[in-house]
């Protein structure tokens, strides 16, 4: 058979590459190209990108300050050092300076007093920590979060508080320092979890710190929480961090049963980005170990806020959105999906059990839905890129929730809008099942390259036009059982969602592809094997109907890759469908620079799709990206595009759902 030959001799195609370069046949050498790359991707098997890695030792701003790596230890700041000298403190020891620094805050409580003690406590933690005496340690990594937490948050000291003074940022630092070093060892004895509660009891204070999860995630939505501070990340461009006061997280979802509707579309494997804030309820002064200083560790959610109120000030969280997301990118779970879009491509049965709608985020029935739909030989995961960057907009996460579609790229993608549009219902059945929340009739859609057709396919009206592809005469005269019928029927006879009310399509082959010719087609039809039921189908319904179809062709198609011929009678049909009244279209088409062997190759498309294939006269915007095929949706010039008409979108959508009030569905919670 070729297909071995193929792989056996791989230099006979190159050869033939050549031949077509040299003899001017870009068609052919395009074909070939692709034939190649496929070839290496099957030969080679989906390599598995590492998305994090763990770090040597925690990243930790007040390493250098601190000299916490060096010889001979930590040590204090000039500006602590100075304040010991000025109270004769110089040569004591730890716990002495502590005491009579305490005395003097409780005599005279003043700023630089409690920024000292709160360094000295944590040097003194890291020291204890470094003997292997954690109880002496979380001692005095309380004290010291407690400390920078006044010096930060008193009211008292208002009048004297610099935020100019650059030991301001150290007190926030330490504050999230000390209670990061605190929050290890809880985390080692494995209590570190909403519903614990804990005691640190210090020289001259006890505190009771109880765990709370604040936002959308329910407290058993907690399995494992992990620190960003011991991750790189690797696989994603963008690090989006924001800066302030807390502990950012990554917390591992317990996948449970519960009373979300929307449980089911959480993918296993989950992590979430969290910030851990401690609120001190006491301020300091007095030796009382009788009343203890009651502490709150609240677990907040930074797609919710990134400000929390403290004692009638707002406070900005530190917070980091993209080490959670890279994490679960690397999770066994998904690990699945990343090996998924060849198999998917392949052998789109083993997609069966994996296909459908996914969410990264809790349900919120406030927000704008932002279906992501990728295209041939693909996976969610190719979204990522963007939806990291799009996410990191606060103006767009405030608004919209992103969701992702998951399906079998080795079908005709006719058939994939068939399952997405029974799937968009299904979902809509699920989390709202009376029509109450006006957010999901603003949804829009997003898709990417042979996604953009299965997107645009949800808004289109078919009247008789698909049907007629196969048959003039009425649909009632088919022949067959009832699913064979039911299936062929909600293939071609389909309504606009009327939910939808945008779509964006990213180098989507709005006329087919010249890739997809004799060649590739012949080639896909040997390695792609559809579902036996499928298959069976299509032969018992031609079987059976020997006179009613005029052109078998569109019934019989076998894979994507002939669904995405040019000459497919489709796109015809497609291109002259009625458009759903309340949906607008934006369309992004790639230019290879026509630079070198693949610019020449590629001249006047994005090395797949030709510009006059992927342009649109018609849609309401349309850009030009300089990127080729695969990576046109993870630059930044389509990222800011797709951010454009999200703001734009979110003006009208607000607009529209302040006339109709929204109803929070069971189990939401603020």
């Amino acid at each position: 058979m070729f297909w071995g030959s193929f792989v056996s001799h791989p230099d006979i195609c190159l050869r033939k590459l050549l031949r077509a370069m040299s003899a001017g046949d870009r068609r052919t050498a395009r074909a070939i190209s692709l034939a190649l790359l496929l070839w290496s991707a099957v030969a080679s098997g989906c390599a598995g990108t590492n998305y994090v890695s763990l770090r040597h030792a925690p990243q930790n701003p007040l390493s250098g300050p601190l000299k916490l790596l060096s010889f001979q230890g930590p040590r204090a700041t000039a500006r602590t050092e100075q304040l010991l000298r000025r109270y004769d403190l110089s040569k004591s020891d730890v716990e002495q300076r502590l005491a009579r620094l305490q005395d003097e805050i409780a005599a005279e409580p003043q700023p630089e007093k409690l920024y000292a003690f709160a360094e000295l406590a944590y040097i003194g933690g890291k020291r204890a920590e470094a003997l292997r005496n954690e109880a002496l340690a979380l001692d005095l990594y309380g004290a010291s979060v407690a400390h920078a937490y006044w010096y930060l948050l008193d009211p008292q000291l208002d009048r004297f508080r610099n935020p100019y003074d650059p030991q301001f940022r150290g007190a926030c630092d330490l504050y999230n320092g000390s209670l990061e070093a605190a929050m290890r060892i809880v985390s080692r004895n494995g209590q570190l979890l909403p519903g614990h509660t804990y005691t640190i009891r210090t020289r001259n204070q006890l505190f009771k710190v109880a765990i709370v999860s604040r936002g959308r995630w329910h407290p058993e939505d907690f399995e494992q929480l992990k620190f960003v501070s011991d991750y790189e990340i690797n696989g994603l461009t963008n690090r989006h961090h924001t800066y302030g006061l807390g502990v950012p997280l990554i917390a591992v979802r317990r996948g449970h049963e519960s009373e979300d509707s929307a449980e089911q579309f959480y993918p296993s494997g989950l992590s979430f980005a969290a910030t851990a804030f401690l609120r001190v309820t006491r301020p300091p002064g007095g030796r009382d170990t009788d009343h203890p200083v009651h502490c709150v560790l609240e677990l907040h959610d930074p797609l919710v806020g990134r400000d929390i109120l403290v004692d009638d000030r707002i406070v900005p969280l530190e917070t980091d959105l993209s080490t959670p997301l890279a994490y679960f990118l690397d999770s066994p779970d998904l690990k699945e999906s990343h090996n998924i879009a060849t198999w998917a491509l392949l052998r789109p049965e083993s997609a069966s059990r994996l296909k459908g709608l996914y969410m990264l985020e809790p349900y919120d029935p406030r927000k704008i839905p932002v279906l992501m739909v990728h295209g041939l030989w693909s996976s969610p995961v190719t979204w990522m890129e963007m939806f990291n960057d799009l996410r990191s907009f606060p103006k767009l996460r405030d608004q919209y929730q992103f969701w992702f579609y998951l399906y079998p790229t080795g079908q005709p993608f006719w058939i994939s809008a068939s399952q997405l549009r029974d799937d968009l219902a299904g979902v809509r059945r699920t989390i709202d099942p009376r029509n109450e929340q006006p957010a999901l009739d603003q949804m829009v859609l997003v898709g990417h390259s042979m996604g953009g057709l299965v997107s645009k396919l949800q808004t289109l009206e078919s009247g008789q036009d698909y049907w007629q592809i196969l048959s003039d005469r009425p649909f009632d005269e088919l022949q067959g059982d009832g699913e064979t019928r039911d299936r062929l029927a909600r293939t071609v006879f389909f309504h606009p969602n009327p939910s939808i009310r945008r779509v964006i399509t990213i180098a989507t082959p709005h006329r087919g592809s010249d890739f997809a010719n004799d060649y590739t087609r012949w080639l896909g039809r040997k390695l792609i094997t559809l579902p036996e039921l499928m298959v069976g189908l299509t032969q018992d319904v031609t079987r059976d109907n020997p006179d009613l179809f005029k052109d078998t062709g569109f019934l019989t198609i076998n894979t994507s890759i002939d669904s995405l011929a040019p000459d497919a009678p489709i796109f015809p049909v497609m291109m002259k469908s009625r458009r759903a009244a309340w949906t607008r279209y934006h369309n992004i088409v790639g230019l290879v620079p026509e630079k070198g062997i693949v610019g020449s190759l590629a001249a006047g498309s994005d090395g797949v799709v030709a510009f006059d294939s992927a342009h649109l006269d018609d849609a309401d915007s349309e850009i030009t990206v300089a990127a080729g095929h695969i990576s046109i949706h993870r630059h930044p010039k389509s990222i800011l595009e797709v951010r454009r008409i999200l703001l734009e979108h979110r003006v009208e959508a607000i607009a529209e759902m302040s006339r109709q009030p929204v109803m929070a569905p069971a189990g939401y919670r603020q």
